[in-house]
């Protein structure tokens, strides 16, 4: 997940299949002896808004993190520690938070950061005309209160259990959108952040270029060059790589487990990842919309054979919304795979048999359609398994693989599905009112299969308004007992992180924050720079 500088020969970015990076213009840079190098990454979809208001994709969270701050952050242990924030004070029994900023810090355009920044990114998060799926975290806020151009007090009308992570939320600048549509600005796509790395260039579906910040207030970034490159396929992400024209690449499995000597320069990096994979419904649609259903479904996919099929064994069986890893996780009785079972369940909301053996709804012929993202080369095989699986008990289903832009914008967000496969990625913290409350299921938002259930409102809500872990924890686990039955959607996995980075990068540490956690301070040694007097092309 990195940058794109080319060197002098262009050429050193071809790839075995040809895959070209696309260079252009002439604006060039020469990098210092102490920031040098450049950092290439890849990804299967290109970012959407690099604006962390609007943003809920990977893609554009990856890089928003490099042009963006928040007031606190998370450090390699996962303590939230002070970014924009220079200190802060709970006060009135967590009701209240004191913030002071730190001072000096500038814009990417030479502006200087204040608390009116902070305000006005509250004041976005709060608008209903904002599209946003954050919001619910700030409509909680009673009180914005300004004291002076480096501090200010935000006061609850209730608890808040997740108050100070969400205060890792990037801040945008006040003179950049006060004038403009959030939703549509041009600075989605020209980004003005107070972060590490500098917008450069943004060519659709090809790369994202970022520079390091001379100015930034932690110090400039010793690498002095990063590059988002958009490769839709996993294959040949991985050709790349064997190529070394990239820096990092997330693995599959069978790339995890392929021979050292494609990663002899490379060195691989295994951990936990805060997420689950899960086969989800339109549940405003029929009969995806019946808890038999579901649960028939559910009774008729075998996760065993996807966990050993698609991920070798590198990961885990899911049966709810927490990672083993989370302080919230309670294990939960798994759905047995029982064909015949499915079939009853089928059976007893309308389903019939016709003389090929094929299921009609209410005496029509039915077919589930799933869809899921091009390049993610796990789903696309779960997909195909589920497919198998499901025709077993004479439930027919068609699998469309869709570029990610089309799936997100035109499918997930206008809820024009019936099922599909995606993962989620989820917060330290356990709370995950924006994902199931029935009130988050608005064009953008994050509840985009349309769940409802009052007792889990109310316990997500109780989740959050207290600062309790014990009776958080109670909550919690209610909420994946009703889920349990209740079946929203099918979850299926929980994968692990599986990461290669190329050695001539230093500082690179693995901890219960993962990787990259430190990456301003990652260096190259003089002998080893790849790039070292780098053209930039715009």
């Amino acid at each position: 997940m990195f940058f794109n500088r080319n060197l002098l020969l262009a050429v050193i970015f071809m790839t075995l299949l040809s895959c070209k990076m696309h260079n252009g213009g002439n604006i060039q840079k020469n990098i210092s002896d102490k920031c040098c190098d450049m950092y290439v990454t890849t990804g299967i979809g290109d970012a959407i808004y690099l604006n962390p208001v609007l943003a809920c994709d990977n893609a554009s969270s990856s890089i928003n993190t490099l042009i963006y701050n928040g007031l606190l952050k998370y450090d390699k242990d996962l303590n939230l520690v002070c970014d924009l924030a220079e200190d802060y004070k709970i006060l009135n029994n967590g009701l209240s938070i004191l913030f002071k900023l730190k001072k000096n810090i500038l814009w990417h355009d030479g502006q200087p950061f204040t608390v009116q920044d902070v305000q006005f990114t509250y004041q976005k998060l709060i608008d209903e005309k904002t599209k946003t799926p954050f919001s619910s975290n700030y409509l909680m806020i009673k009180e914005f209160k300004v004291i002076d151009n480096y501090s200010f007090i935000v006061t609850y009308d209730r608890p808040f259990a997740p108050i100070l992570e969400s205060w890792c939320i990037g801040i945008i600048p006040k003179h950049i959108f006060e004038k403009e549509d959030i939703n549509t600005s041009k600075y989605n796509r020209m980004p003005v952040g107070t972060g590490p790395y500098i917008l450069k260039k943004w060519i659709t579906d090809q790369k994202i270029i970022l520079e390091a910040n001379p100015k930034y207030f932690e110090g400039k970034p010793y690498i002095a060059a990063y590059l988002y490159r958009i490769i839709p396929d996993q294959s040949v992400q991985f050709l790349e790589l064997r190529n070394e024209t990239i820096d990092e690449l997330s693995l599959t499995s069978d790339q995890w487990n392929a021979y050292d000597v494609f990663f002899k320069n490379y060195k691989k990096y295994r951990y936990p990842a805060f997420s689950f994979t899960f086969l989800g419904f339109n549940l405003l649609k029929e009969p995806y919309n019946n808890v038999k259903f579901r649960q028939a479904v559910s009774h008729a996919i075998n996760k065993k054979d996807i966990i050993q099929g698609v991920l070798s064994g590198i990961g885990k069986e899911a049966n709810g919304i927490y990672p083993p890893q989370s302080w919230a996780y309670k294990e939960i009785k798994p759905y047995q795979y029982d064909k015949a079972k499915a079939v009853k369940l089928l059976s007893d909301i309308g389903f019939t048999k016709d003389k090929n053996g094929m299921l009609l709804y209410k005496g029509q012929q039915f077919e589930i359609n799933i869809i899921t993202n091009q390049g993610n080369k796990a789903r696309e095989l779960t997909a195909q398994i589920i497919q198998e699986q499901l025709k077993q008990i004479g439930l027919k289903v068609n699998v469309r693989i869709l570029e990610w832009s089309t799936f997100i914008n035109q499918y997930v967000n206008e809820k024009n599905f019936d099922a599909l496969i995606l993962g989620w990625n989820t917060a330290v913290d356990p709370d995950q009112y924006s994902l199931w409350h029935s009130e988050q299921t608005n064009k953008g938002q994050y509840n985009f299969m349309s769940y409802k259930n009052k007792e889990v409102d109310s316990l997500l809500v109780k989740g959050r308004s207290t600062f309790d872990k014990s009776k958080r924890i109670k909550a919690y686990h209610r909420i994946q007992d009703i889920m349990r039955d209740d079946i929203p959607c099918i979850f299926l996995y929980y994968p692990e992180n599986l990461v290669a980075i190329h050695k001539r990068f230093n500082g690179v540490e693995l901890a219960p924050a993962g990787i990259g956690w430190n990456f301003n301070k990652w260096r190259v040694n003089k002998k080893d720079i790849k790039y070292f007097n780098i053209n930039l092309y715009d």
